[in-house]
C-alpha cells in the first residue's frame, strides 16, 4: 500500500516555522541541494495557501521529475496535488492519470481524480450558466432594442 497523503492532507499547510526549516535546509545546500532536500521543501511549498509558493512547489517537482527518473513516480501525485490547487486541472489529470497507469489501486490518486473530476464538472456548469446568462441578457437588451426601434417609425 502506497504511504502518499490524500489530497485533505495538502489543505492543511505547515506552520511558518516548519517551512522555515525545509527552506533554510534548501537554501544551505545551494547549488549542491540534493533531491530529498528540494522535494522536502518543494512539498511544503504545495501545502502552502500561499498560489506562488504553490508554483514554487510545482516548479521544483517538475525539476525534478526531469532530472531525476528514480523519482518520477513520487514526484507524478505531489504534481497532481500541486496544479489541482492551482486550478490547473488539465495538469492535474495529466499526471495523477499517470500515476494511476502505474498504480490503478492507489487509493490517493483515486481520491483526487474525484476531486479533480467535480472542480471541472463544477466549473463547466459555472461556465454553461455563465454563456447562458450572458446570451439571455444579450436577447433581452436585442429585444429592448428591436422594440424601441419599431416604436420610432
Amino acid at each position: 500500500m502506497s504511504s502518499l497523503p490524500y489530497a485533505a492532507d495538502a489543505e492543511s499547510p505547515l506552520k511558518p516555522a516548519e517551512l522555515q526549516v525545509l527552506r533554510s535546509q534548501y537554501e544551505k545546500e545551494a547549488e549542491y541541494v540534493g533531491v530529498q532536500t528540494k522535494f522536502n521543501y518543494a512539498w511544503g511549498l504545495i501545502k502552502s495557501n500561499n498560489r506562488q509558493e504553490q508554483q514554487n512547489g510545482v516548479r521544483l517537482l517538475s525539476d525534478i521529475f526531469r532530472t531525476s527518473p528514480e523519482r518520477r513516480r513520487e514526484c507524478l501525485y505531489y504534481l497532481a496535488l500541486g496544479n489541482f490547487k492551482l486550478g490547473n486541472y488539465a495538469e492535474a489529470r495529466r499526471y495523477n492519470d499517470l500515476l494511476l497507469d502505474h498504480e490503478p489501486a492507489n487509493l490517493q490518486a483515486g481520491s483526487l481524480r474525484g476531486l479533480i473530476d467535480d472542480k471541472v464538472a463544477k466549473e463547466g456548469m459555472v461556465g454553461v450558466a455563465i454563456v447562458s446568462g450572458i446570451a439571455i441578457a444579450a436577447g433581452v437588451v436585442g429585444g429592448m432594442l428591436f422594440r424601441g426601434a419599431a416604436r420610432k417609425r
